[in-house]
């Protein structure tokens, strides 16, 4: 059995895709159409990652993030146990969706290491495929019920009523999540949501980031998140919508595409 290490440097690897190669933007778009997820390597500046950021997406704005678009992500000392801010401490974070609150969460997050943690600090991700494919696999009925429309709420007062699993008309699916106290859940799909957790924590994946690191990944299908941490750890995140063709979430397993594909709303 590999060790966290190994596993770590292997799907880094397995996503790695280098800037330095001709038509790099080009490739990062087919990865991210087929995988959702792209690793990347060799951006040591704001500057590097403002400039990167910008051709691959149009960056939104983020109510904690600097004029240029970009949010400085690291333990500011007067956010931790703030509901909905756990991402400018320094504890765990649990697997989410990006801006979940909103009518339509950004597509693309990237997130580059400027300073890793001292201790800790490891990056978390779960593709919502494989969620969602474990769940039809281990039980139909829950991947029924969080399909369901309008049986989550996330975020406080200006949030947003959705569900977890979101079947678009072409069969094509989405994932919408967060773990925190501003979620709230339907009588219909509480009773689901431990396997929901369960079916997460099995697939999820940790990925150590070293400074100048990096990941991009489609927000509409992978669910992040980082481990407790100590120490200055320093990342720099832009959020936006590709400015290139990205169909809408992932296509389902073969064994999970018997659902119905009910009329929802994102």
């Amino acid at each position: 059995m590999l060790d966290a290490s190994t596993r770590s440097e292997r799907l880094f690897a397995d996503h790695f895709v280098n800037l330095r190669v001709p038509h790099a933007s080009d490739v990062i778009a087919a990865q991210l159409r087929e995988t959702g997820l792209v690793t990347l390597d060799g951006m040591t500046t704001r500057q590097e990652v403002l400039s990167f950021a910008s051709r691959l997406m149009v960056i939104t704005p983020h109510p904690h993030g600097a004029p240029d678009g970009l949010t400085l992500i690291h333990n500011t000392g007067s956010h931790a146990h703030r509901a909905g801010f756990a991402g400018l401490g320094n504890g765990e974070l649990l697997l989410h969706t990006e801006r979940s609150g909103t009518p339509t969460p950004p597509r693309l997050i990237l997130l580059v290491c400027l300073q890793p943690a001292s201790d800790g600090g490891e990056t978390l991700l779960a593709d919502g495929r494989d969620v969602h494919a474990r769940l039809v696999s281990e039980n139909r009925a829950a991947a029924l019920a969080l399909c369901q429309p309008r049986t989550a709420y996330f975020g406080a007062g200006a949030g947003h009523a959705s569900q977890v699993f979101t079947v678009h008309p072409d069969g094509r699916i989405s994932i919408r999540l967060r773990q925190d106290g501003l979620a709230r859940w339907s009588p219909i799909v509480q009773p689901y949501l431990p396997l929901l957790r369960s079916a997460i924590t099995t697939g999820q994946a940790r990925l150590t980031l070293r400074a100048g690191q990096g990941y991009l990944l489609d927000n509409h299908r992978w669910l992040h998140a980082r481990t407790r941490f100590t120490g200055d750890r320093r990342l720099l995140r832009a959020l936006g919508d590709p400015r290139f063709a990205l169909p809408d979430g992932f296509t389902p397993c073969p064994t999970a595409s018997v659902l119905p594909r009910p009329s929802q709303t994102v």
